[in-house]
């Protein structure tokens, strides 16, 4: 596996507000040199003119320190000045893609304005912008090509999703999007249930939670507070059967729900989904965080955007598609850019999503043909491996994602229910 490379999703590597914040303690340190060298110039020249004293002093060394100092006061100007400048750059990303999703409506009119604006502050913007733009586009399927013949989960038409989701833009769930139709009836029960003694520790923690074995497709966790405050985590899996000849069968987590959920339609594993956080106790309001693979990013995706509860964070792993979700709701997204199933999202919203804690963990799982056992990228050890990755890593919005883990270490009980769904076939 290639090193995992973190950043905010899309062509957007990092917050536009945090680079501004970064440029301003630039423009401080500028301020500060600006004045070392005032000090140490005048002190030089006063040396100089006191007769006797400059040789009890190393005038030339107070020279160059003076000559550093202003140097490095140019440097830290420019630096702020080019910070800035991609900071502009990647909020013109998010405006552009705002003002597609959101249309000819007063919100996009509202994103075309914002363009405007910065295209006049400098000409350059639009430009370094499109630069961004074609650069994540030509990474984002990173190594497809060359793994896929290699084995990978649907063999050598594995590339066709990359293009299917690239053009068919249907990997990036618009706003104000809502599941169509009716779903198929299916009965959920518990099959197994448990008590965790505290919340995930990290992103491998959260996918580990998951349930493994075939007896259930969803688990919940309830976490109790002290006042009769609850909030829950649900764990999704990913599809269970790929035969054709499955669609429609008892497993509601089958190719047919995969195309209806891709499309937009409902689908058995969705409600099944909603039935189990019922069934757990959650109420409407409740907060609910939701972990999720493959099928299950597609669930998760939804129940973010228009489930009745609280969600203020979705991490998901391989999954077909992204959601465009509140700037109060943090994103978790990784991805094997070699993933055929990944792909189908298309490589995701050039503008990522989100609240500016949220982060996009991307690697090519199985680089180049020297390796003997490439495995398989979207399976969900795979993915394992990859959060593991990103836990190590030691980056800030990485620890940022852990504290929302650590404020559930502080319920009085928790409590852990796994299901299993199963399709009413008449």
């Amino acid at each position: 596996m290639s090193g995992a490379d973190i950043g905010h999703g899309g062509a957007i590597s990092v917050d536009p507000d945090a680079l501004r914040e970064l440029a301003n303690r630039m423009d401080a340190a500028a301020v500060g040199h600006d004045e070392a060298a005032r000090v140490l110039r005048s002190a030089y020249e006063r040396i100089v003119d006191t007769p006797g004293l400059s040789a009890l002093v190393d005038t030339v060394a107070m020279w160059a320190l003076g000559h550093r100092a202003a140097v490095l006061h140019g440097e830290c100007v420019d630096a702020a000045a080019s910070t800035r400048l991609m900071a502009d750059t990647y909020e013109y990303v998010e405006l552009l893609v705002e003002a597609r999703t959101r249309g000819l409506g007063a919100a996009g009119d509202e994103a075309r304005a914002g363009m405007r604006r910065l295209e006049e502050s400098d000409p350059r913007i639009p430009d370094l912008a499109r630069g961004l733009i074609e650069r994540w586009e030509d990474e984002r399927f990173a190594g497809l090509v060359t793994q896929v013949p290699l084995g990978g989960l649907l063999g050598p038409v594995g590339v066709f999703p990359a293009l299917v989701g690239a053009a068919s833009g249907r990997g990036v769930i618009t706003r104000g999007s809502r599941l169509r139709g009716a779903a198929d009836a299916v009965t959920v029960s518990p099959v197994k249930t448990a008590m965790p003694s505290a919340a995930p520790s990290g992103l491998a923690g959260a996918l580990n939670r998951i349930p493994e074995k075939r007896g259930a497709q969803v688990a919940v966790e309830k976490y109790s507070f002290a006042g009769g405050v609850a909030k829950y985590v649900v764990y999704v899996k990913g599809t269970q059967t790929f035969a054709p000849g499955d669609m429609g069968g008892p497993d509601p987590w089958d190719m047919k729900s995969n195309f209806q959920l891709y499309v937009g339609q409902n689908s058995a594993s969705y409600e099944a989904t909603l039935a189990a956080v019922e069934a757990a106790g959650a109420e409407p309001g409740d907060e609910v965080r939701i972990v999720a693979h493959s099928q299950g990013g597609m669930i998760a995706s939804h129940f973010a955007m228009e489930s009745a509860y609280d969600v203020p964070l979705v991490v998901t792993a391989g999954s077909p598609v992204d959601p465009t979700l509140d700037s109060d709701q943090t994103l978790v997204t990784l991805g094997y850019t070699d993933d055929s199933v990944r792909a189908l999202a298309g490589g995701g919203s050039p503008a990522g999503t989100g609240s500016p804690d949220s982060v996009s963990v991307t690697a090519e799982h199985s680089p180049g043909f020297a390796r003997g056992d490439f495995g398989d990228p979207h399976l969900l050890a795979s993915y394992v491996e990859l959060a593991e990755d990103a836990d190590a890593a030691g980056d800030p919005r990485i620890e940022s994602v852990d504290r929302l883990w650590g404020e559930l270490d502080d319920a009085d009980v928790i409590e852990r229910t796994e299901y299993r769904a199963e399709r009413v076939i008449p």
